[in-house]
């Protein structure tokens, strides 16, 4: 069987299957109660996934020594060269063992290649990578596959030229992956820039007091804050198909309020609970979890029912809404939410937190300016988000077209 060189010169390849070339199983059961805090390192999908994204990880769990040297003895540990593969939930990610590397790893979560021909490793890891190998997977099924079995991957079948051409392919790519990994993380930290000079832009408008700026408090500024209704006031029987939207703060994302229309509530529901109605104007702003996650009600979402998880806040001609969710969102802001939220596991703002926030307000007038001011600003800030989104997708779809071509002889 052959395929094309570069130079239109047929290239001799052979297809075995994964089974052909590595010896495919997984560990020896570890239990949960053999875990330690200190020993060998201790390996489940996550931390696999790390090391083929980084090189390294910050691990978390171990067995002991001597769990391990048992293992080692009797069943054998994976040596340089060997690859991991996970094999549960975000499946295919591998990773080539290092010299270096000791560790263990969870059985069924992560599948072990072990080298029984003259392969090379890098080589594989690569196909692995690549669209080939997930279509192979996928092919029969109809729908992405969440769990790769032993057999499974026994039956991959693969495209191998000879031992010179695998380290050209792999020479070729580790000079190609290694300039767009530089170029994703100048990309990375443009956008942490852009990010950071517009937290920088807020914190200095909403710091530097002018004159005429009053000293207040959310409770004083505004028609008062309002929590959602108690868990005990709705019903399993108050829940309906295609009915009236809770909104808890799942639902409250950066630019608005995305509800789940799978878990809505009748009318009769929401004219029980009206004082719990959210109308435009209002905002509404989780009381759990991440702290300053909030959005202006709009007329879409007018009638909506505020959640059990969230508070929602009534504009005053004093306070511009638009003005005050500028200022909630804005990091500072979040950060002495944080401060204030009592749970350690949980961090979950009381009614009383929210009132006593203090602010500086400026006049009603002043308050429409700096939002103009905001949102310019923002719109330049998502132009140049926007373009270096564009540029790390322009890099992920380069890797995939490389791959695409190192295993179809166009390398």
């Amino acid at each position: 069987r052959y395929f094309l060189t570069s130079a239109g010169q047929p290239r001799r390849f052979c297809r075995p299957s994964l089974s052909e070339l590595f010896r495919i199983g997984s560990s020896k059961r570890v239990l949960q109660s053999q875990w330690t805090e200190h020993g060998v390192p201790f390996y489940r999908g996550r931390e696999i996934t790390r090391l083929a994204e980084d090189g390294f990880v910050n691990n978390e769990l171990f067995i002991s020594e001597e769990l391990y040297s048992e293992y080692r003895s009797k069943n054998g540990v994976p040596k340089a060269g060997a690859i991991m593969v996970t094999a549960i939930g975000t499946i295919g990610n591998s990773y080539v063992v290092q010299p270096t590397d000791r560790f263990y790893f969870k059985d069924a979560s992560v599948l072990w290649l072990d080298r029984t021909t003259d392969i090379s490793s890098k080589f594989i890891d690569y196909w692995l990578k690549s669209s080939l190998f997930f279509d192979q997977l996928e092919r029969g099924n109809g729908a992405t596959v969440d769990t790769l079995t032993i057999q499974k991957l026994q039956g991959v079948e693969v495209n191998i030229p000879s031992r010179a051409e695998q380290e050209r392919i792999v020479a070729i790519l580790d000079e190609a992956f290694e300039g767009i990994a530089t170029a994703r993380a100048n990309a990375e930290q443009n956008l942490q820039n852009v990010h950071a000079l517009f937290e920088s832009h807020l914190q200095s408008v909403f710091t530097q007091r002018g004159d005429a700026w009053a000293k207040t408090t959310l409770g004083q500024a505004t028609g008062g804050v309002f929590t959602g209704p108690f868990g005990s006031l709705l019903h399993k029987s108050d829940y309906v198909e295609n009915g009236i939207p809770l909104v808890n703060p799942a639902h409250i994302t950066a630019i608005g309020i995305e509800p789940d229309f799978r878990k809505t509530v009748s009318e009769a529901t929401v004219q029980k609970l009206s004082s719990y109605v959210m109308r435009k104007g209002d905002i509404v702003i989780g009381r759990r979890g991440e702290m300053g996650r909030c959005a202006l009600v709009t007329d879409i979402e007018d009638g909506w029912l505020c959640g059990t998880g969230s508070f929602f806040i009534k504009p005053s001609p004093r306070c511009d809404s638009g003005y005050l969710v500028r200022f909630l969102r804005s990091d500072a802001c979040k950060q002495r939410l944080e401060k204030i939220a009592g749970g350690a596991v949980m961090p979950n703002l009381s009614n009383t937190d929210l009132s006593n926030l203090s602010f500086d307000l400026p006049s009603p007038g002043e308050q429409r300016a700096i939002c103009n001011a905001i949102d310019e600003v923002a719109a330049e800030n998502q132009r140049l988000e926007s373009i270096y989104q564009r540029k790390l997708a322009a890099l992920d779809d380069l890797k995939k077209s490389l791959l695409q071509q190192a295993f179809t002889g166009q390398l």
